[in-house]
């Protein structure tokens, strides 16, 4: 079994504190059945960072992505573009308090500016970011949809806290925009490491930007 963990801001410093938990949760079991695993190797960029065998952990140096603080945002200016999204995991964005079916381009950019606003918020020192919301958004609303292939993809989990099911269905598939994106892409390209929507601790809104 192979997966995948995304530690942010804060949290990376916990990560000696995640292999430990992995490592007993093999013992203790998953699912009903409580089926057992022995966490073998953990790897980071592509380099072996802890072993079963030497129970050492390598030092980790986090990934830095620079999201500038100010955006140049004008309808006026640059050539119109197609890029694709590919929805890896069940994207579920919300708009005007309905979960999204379509999601226009603007919808996508709002998403993105309240996850990136909040990891800011509390992962960089209660720092706000300085762009200028309402510009952003009304140029994205410039943008429109190419094509879409996308469908909706039911996903249940099961809250041992609440003691029922929850469904955490969204969209996965590839969607194709055409507009003026290159202002966009820091935004774009940050949302595709910390994903966008509802359900991200679960690993749900991870995208691909897709190279045509």
């Amino acid at each position: 079994m192979d997966f995948n963990l995304v530690l942010i801001g804060r949290a990376i410093a916990y990560l000696p504190y995640f292999i430990i938990v992995f490592d007993e949760l093999g013992q203790i079991g998953l699912g009903q059945k409580k089926g057992n695993f022995h966490l073998k190797k953990v790897w980071n960029k592509g380099s072996l960072i802890y072993s079963n065998e030497k129970k050492t952990l390598k030092v980790v140096e986090p990934n830095i992505m620079e999201i500038p603080d100010q955006l140049e945002i004008k309808e006026s200016t640059g050539s119109e573009i197609d890029m694709t999204l590919e929805f890896l995991t069940p994207v579920r964005l919300r708009y005007q308090r309905d979960l999204v079916v379509m999601p226009e381009f603007h919808i996508l950019i709002r998403n993105i500016l309240r996850r990136l606003w909040l990891l800011s918020y509390f992962h960089g020192e209660m720092k706000e970011p300085s762009w200028n919301h309402r510009e952003i958004i009304e140029a994205a609303k410039e943008v429109r949809i190419k094509n879409s292939f996308l469908q909706w993809y039911d996903w249940e989990r099961y809250s041992g806290r609440q003691k029922t099911r929850m469904r955490l269905g969204g969209l996965v598939g590839r969607i194709s925009y055409h507009g003026r994106i290159r202002p966009f892409l820091p935004l774009i390209k940050a949302g595709s490491i910390f994903h966008v929507g509802k359900g991200t601790a679960f690993g749900l809104g991870e995208y691909a930007i897709i190279e045509e």
